[in-house]
């Protein structure tokens, strides 16, 4: 248990029990946790057409008062980025 204890971020995976979505929530002193959700086929326009992909959400929680909203976004982007192309995490773009 002392391995848990004193944390600032921290990721939640409830995809593994079937989760489409959730609101994480802060466990002091954590400063962020990152929520990530089932993969799941869902249709998506795509060049004027609709085709099926994978699809994950993904949701942060963030404290206010450390973090500014505009950094957690550009932090969610990224994520989405290199989840959806894993070569750019390979070569560092």
């Amino acid at each position: 248990f002392e391995d848990l204890t004193g944390g600032t971020f921290s990721i939640t995976n409830g995809g593994i029990f079937g989760s489409l979505m959730s609101t994480p929530i802060l466990n002091p002193p954590q400063s962020a946790i990152l929520g990530m959700h089932k993969i799941q086929q869902r249709p998506v326009a795509v060049d004027g057409q609709v085709l099926i992909r994978p699809m994950m959400y993904l949701a942060l929680s963030y404290d206010h008062r450390i973090i500014d909203g505009r950094e957690a976004v550009q932090f969610l982007v990224t994520i989405k980025e290199t989840l959806e192309d894993p070569a750019r995490l390979l070569l560092r773009i």
